[in-house]
């Protein structure tokens, strides 16, 4: 039998059921989200080789720190703004800053202009991503945070790889430019319309939920902190918000790797850009489709060792990587590093909202995903450099090595953070 979704004195309701609408629609918004990262995932590495002539791996990389840096700090202050001024205010800015990244990238005359749009698509993927997910957790309450979240990250990465994929397409047909930015056009048009016309505001929703539930599990973590405290928290002190923190910006190093070195690789064993197309789309379309099992499944059998296992198997399909040199291969590992990341990825999330109370859960989330997203940083100035100084290979085999260490670091430190049934 389903539980009813608590009601407030005020009425509010939470729960999927209860907030079915909005949450259908906010998964959409953020499809359109993860689209817009989606443009670059084929084409912008062939970019950076074939058109503005990057020969060197950490100066190719660029766009990808550039990218990861400002999303990091964006999500940090995107959890600060939506408390401030409400999430969808914060939304809505962020579809603004997407407007022009697109145009930017079809008509960019250097290699710096297309970096400067990756500064704007990361302000862009910090306010939309961040507030999508805060919004979503808002609705739903405490019952069903891992399957929101799953929903929440299927529809960005499935959206992602199909707008991968259909790039990689376009590209091989029409070339790298103009025509395969068409589609972030009207991602950027369609997700300002509907965040500005239809999305509601969710901040009485976590206001809400704190009012029902003003004592959690661990001492310390109800009042209302200053920012200060919450990153120092989520950072360092407690052993399930800091070990989901830096297992997250162990991902993201791993999909930095995955979109800047590995279209790269392929290309230098010769093929073709459909192809690079279709591998650029496997490994988030599995990461994106899996994820709605996995935040399902941590719902039920707890956050701790999915994550740990989810982190092992990205190890293993990062190695495979390296050792591969055909088609079927390569193509197994993304099926493999995809399963890996949906094991992992909603999950992280999930145990943030379990820790962190309402009255300063949304700025815990942008203190998380400060960390993972610096990932894309850390990721693309770790691979560059040793892609550089040893090879490709190389570089793949050493990020296979640390998320292994992840995974084991995982395990043994984080304590399992799902709430038993009947609890608040």
């Amino acid at each position: 039998m389903t539980t009813p979704a608590p009601a407030t004195t005020d009425g509010i309701r939470l729960g999927l059921r209860a907030n079915l609408a909005q949450f259908s629609l906010l998964v959409t918004v953020n499809a359109l989200v993860g689209g817009m990262l989606g443009q670059e995932r084929t084409v912008l590495p062939l970019l950076a080789d074939r058109t503005f002539h990057q020969s060197a791996y950490t100066a190719a990389l660029t766009y990808i720190v550039a990218f990861g840096a400002t999303k990091a700090v964006t999500n940090f202050f995107a959890g600060t703004l939506s408390d401030r001024y409400g999430r969808k205010p914060v939304l809505v800015a962020g579809w603004l800053v997407a407007l022009p990244v697109p145009l930017l990238l079809i008509w960019a005359p250097s290699w710096g202009l297309v970096v400067f749009a990756n500064v704007l698509l990361g302000v862009n993927q910090g306010l939309t991503w961040s507030t999508t997910v805060i919004m979503k957790i808002d609705l739903v309450g405490p019952a069903r945070r891992g399957l929101a979240m799953g929903c929440n990250e299927a529809a960005g990465y499935v959206a992602l790889a199909a707008t991968a994929m259909a790039t990689g397409a376009i590209a091989a047909h029409w070339g790298l430019r103009p025509e395969p930015f068409f589609l972030g056009i009207a991602y950027a048009a369609l997700g300002l319309g509907l965040s500005a016309l239809a999305v509601r505001e969710t901040r009485d929703h976590a206001r809400a939920e704190a009012a029902l539930h003003p004592a959690p599990a661990k001492p310390g973590h109800h009042d209302e902190s200053t920012t200060g405290r919450i990153a120092r928290i989520t950072s360092l002190t407690d052993k399930a918000l800091s070990s989901a923190s830096w297992a997250g910006m162990v991902n993201n190093l791993n999909d930095a790797l995955a979109w800047g070195i590995f279209p790269l690789l392929y290309a230098a064993h010769g093929l073709s850009i459909a192809r690079i197309g279709l591998l650029a789309a496997l490994y988030p379309a599995v990461w994106g489709l899996g994820q709605i099992l996995t935040g399902w499944w941590s719902d039920r059998i707890g956050r701790k060792h999915l994550i740990t296992a989810g982190m092992l198997l990205q190890a293993a399909a990062i190695a495979l990587v390296a050792a591969g040199t055909t088609f079927p291969v390569w193509a197994l590992a993304q099926v493999l590093l995809g399963a890996g990341t949906a094991m992992v990825y909603p999950t992280l999330l999930a145990v943030i909202g379990d820790v962190a109370h309402p009255a300063w859960r949304a700025r815990a989330v942008g203190v998380y995903r400060l960390w993972r997203d610096g990932g894309f940083a850390v990721g693309a100035l770790l691979a560059g450099a040793l892609a550089d100084a040893y090879g490709m290979t190389t570089a793949i085999w050493a990020v296979a090595a640390l998320t292994a260490a992840s995974g084991v670091m995982v395990g043994v430190r984080m304590y399992e953070t799902r709430p038993r049934p009947g609890t608040p």
